[in-house]
């Protein structure tokens, strides 16, 4: 007969099994890599030693105890001791009695965090078509009348004798032209990438020179860079565009301006790793440069999470709304993205750019 832990230590699922006390008596293979621990570390301790927050878990264990039936839950979030901190899984806690271990319960997870993360990236891509189409057809349909208001407002001024009132088709004609620049931005570039082989520390580097620049002496900005990190083939100007777009919307959420001062220790953080087999979309990278960009600002207000890089949605009173939707779509042109996280006190801006395999020719 097969022996029972070998053929959990075989399963992709991660399993545990507690006692009564809620001490840990088994984990297999599947579970010691979710948790980042070995099986011997833990054995006989608390669940509390391998979970810093186990309300949540204690609350399936102890329904599945009362009623002695399987008891199941979707999405559940558990923050790792040793692993990788936050952890979001689909969990099963079914009762467990014989001899060696009476009153037991079996803990069965699947780890839903890819899962999630795939179904975001999905949506933000579809946010994406979505808004490209959006905003071209915003574009031409402000950009035809907004010609003939300029050409009349130009006429008018040659009928006019009076310096005075001059000043006026002035205003209209400065105003429309910045109306015109706005919906250029709003189209984008009207051509496709211009890649070349570029380190990207270098125009991080640049970035961040710009934004210490703008930014008042009590802000810090902070470099921690991965210097393995091979060269991409990229548009250059488009990629610090999007850089830009992101540093600048950190430094605006650490110094809001109108008189307000800075968070207390405001800073921003550039960082740069490089991760291994990331789904960007339906499709697996085999290497992709993380380029990242954290503030300790307030962070982004939770009505705003699902439609933030759609264009016009701001939470500033003076914002356009356009920062992260055209730095989104100069990313997406690189067949790459940009996803955040947020709470209050930390918000990451991560832009994915996959390495191609003609990157390395």
């Amino acid at each position: 007969m097969a022996d029972p832990g070998r053929i959990l230590d075989g399963l992709s699922t991660s399993v545990l099994i507690v006692d009564h006390d809620r001490a840990l008596i088994y984990l297999n293979v599947a579970a010691e890599t979710l948790f980042g621990v070995s099986r011997n570390q833990v054995r006989g301790r608390p669940l509390t030693d391998l979970l810093t927050d186990a309300t949540a878990l204690h609350a399936v264990i102890d329904r599945a105890m009362e009623t002695w039936r399987p008891f199941s839950r979707r999405e559940l979030a558990l923050k790792t001791v040793y692993g990788e901190g936050e952890l979001i899984v689909d969990c099963t806690v079914a009762p467990y009695d014989d001899a060696s271990a009476p009153a037991a319960v079996v803990i069965e997870i699947s780890d839903a965090t890819q899962h999630q993360r795939i179904t975001r990236e999905t949506a933000l891509l579809t946010q994406i078509g979505g808004s490209r189409a959006m905003i071209r057809q915003l574009a031409h349909e402000i950009k035809n009348p907004l010609g003939g208001l300029r050409g009349a407002a130009q006429l008018l001024a040659r009928q006019l004798a009076d310096a005075s009132m001059r000043e006026y088709t002035t205003v209209i004609i400065s105003e429309a032209d910045r109306l015109a620049a706005l919906v250029d931005t709003l189209l984008g570039p009207g051509h496709a990438p211009r890649k070349e082989v570029v380190n990207i520390h270098e125009l991080l580097q640049h970035v961040g020179h710009l934004l210490a620049a703008d930014a008042p002496p009590d802000i810090t900005v902070e470099r921690d860079y991965d210097p393995s990190l091979p060269p991409l083939r990229i548009d250059r100007n488009q990629i610090i565009q999007a850089m830009l777009n992101l540093g600048r919307n950190a430094s605006q959420a650490i110094n809001p301006g109108n008189g307000q001062a800075p968070v207390p220790g405001a800073r921003i953080i550039l960082r740069t790793r490089a991760l291994t087999n990331v789904n960007i979309g339906a499709r697996r990278h085999r290497l992709v440069a993380s380029v990242q960009f954290e503030d300790n600002g307030p962070g982004v207000p939770d009505q705003l999470r699902d439609t933030l890089f759609y264009p016009l949605v701001t939470g500033r009173a003076d914002g356009t709304g356009l920062g992260l939707a055209v730095a989104q779509d100069l990313v997406s042109r690189h067949d790459g993205l940009i996803e955040f996280e947020s709470r209050p006190g930390q918000t990451i801006f991560t832009i994915l750019l996959p390495f191609h395999v003609a990157d390395a020719s």
